[in-house]
């Protein structure tokens, strides 16, 4: 039987075709590719199994318990999940973990079953090796346009707004802060890099005499990290810088870290959501204890403490105090020490307005 074989994967990922993952679930945990949905040939028990057999008894054998596993009322579950899936994105591919059996086997049950999907030759490794091979070259070869300036100044708003901004906080799931962890969880870091290429390859389609625009970023976005190779590039890209008043700051802090997180957090715990939050606040200073030392955080944890006591009678405003006084004293000071490395690297510094403005015209 001859059966569709795929394998231009700049298009299947630049065009987001819905994939069937069939890899079983505790490889799809791992990494996966964002258009991709888990419908497992074999669960992870079953695949465990049939490994084993492979290992002690080859392949034949393996293929015979792979069948055995995954037979009657079992595997009709699976054709089912497999042709929904079909029947709601007929432009739809499947893909195992190399391309070989597991996809090859589904691919067969569903032309069986009148139903046609192509297959991506090579499978998950050959797509993800593409994504790592496209983001080395491309750092290899073009630079980048990093959006700097204070915590407060919006930059990730900023890079948001723009064609050519990747916005790798967004992908990381996280908000590059100690007070930035994510009310869920941070994607797997396979899942971040795979996100970041495709944003990088979708971004040089559309816009492929432009500078992709970057936020200044350390390597470590909460728990993921940005590749090495990535980072380096970032190092020595040209730096605008963002240029804003600390009140002006200090109010763009306060609206997001306290007020949007409070809404936030409410409307994910529910009736927990208060003490979630007053643990989130909690936690997320003591990440910066060691660099803060302890006389000042203690200070600054009773201002915290006072501030969510009363934050209901007040509108939140008492939050201001711990969180000026946190941004004076460890942020704006990182930011200097990190810029002044990097000042060679600025080419063009200003108000928000006037480097959107700059932005726009690069």
């Amino acid at each position: 039987m001859s059966l569709p074989l795929i394998k231009n994967y700049r298009q299947l990922l630049l065009n987001d075709i819905p994939m069937i993952d069939v890899r079983a679930p505790v490889e799809f945990v791992t990494g996966a590719l964002p258009s991709a949905t888990n419908l497992p040939l074999m669960a992870d028990e079953e695949r465990h199994q049939v490994g084993l057999r492979y290992k002690n008894n080859g392949q034949e054998s393996a293929i015979e318990l792979g069948h055995q596993l995954v037979n009657g009322e079992i595997k009709q579950q699976r054709m089912d999940a497999l042709q929904a899936f079909m029947a709601a994105n007929p432009n739809g591919v499947l893909y195992c973990a190399r391309g070989g059996l597991r996809s090859q086997l589904t691919q067969e049950w569903l032309a069986e079953a009148g139903v046609e999907c192509p297959k991506v030759e090579g499978g998950y490794k050959s797509l993800r090796g593409f994504l790592y091979q496209y983001m080395m070259d491309y750092c290899a070869n073009n630079m980048f346009t990093i959006v700097s300036g204070m915590t407060g100044t919006g930059k990730t708003e900023i890079i948001q707004a723009l064609p050519t901004g990747l916005d790798l906080e967004g992908a990381a799931n996280h908000k590059g802060s100690s007070f930035g962890r994510p009310l869920d969880e941070q994607p797997a870091q396979i899942n971040f890099e795979n996100r970041i290429a495709i944003d990088l390859l979708k971004i040089e389609d559309q816009h492929p005499q432009s500078m992709v625009v970057l936020e200044d970023e350390s390597r470590n976005i909460g728990a993921r990290h940005i590749p090495h190779y990535f980072a380096d590039r970032m190092a020595t890209s040209q730096l605008v810088v963002i240029e804003m008043d600390f009140e002006e700051r200090l109010e763009r802090l306060w609206q997001e870290y306290v007020v949007e997180r409070y809404l936030k957090t409410m409307a994910y715990f529910g009736a927990n959501g208060e003490q979630a939050f007053a643990n989130y606040l909690r936690e997320s200073l003591l990440r910066v204890q060691k660099r803060l030392g302890g006389q000042r955080t203690k200070e600054l944890i009773a201002s915290m403490d006072n501030a969510i006591a009363i934050q209901h009678q007040d509108n939140f405003a008492s939050h201001r105090h711990w969180l000026s006084l946190i941004t004076k004293d460890y942020y704006d000071p990182m930011y200097n020490y990190q810029l002044d490395k990097k000042k060679e690297l600025v080419v063009f510094r200003g108000s928000r307005e006037a480097v959107i403005e700059w932005l726009k015209r690069g």
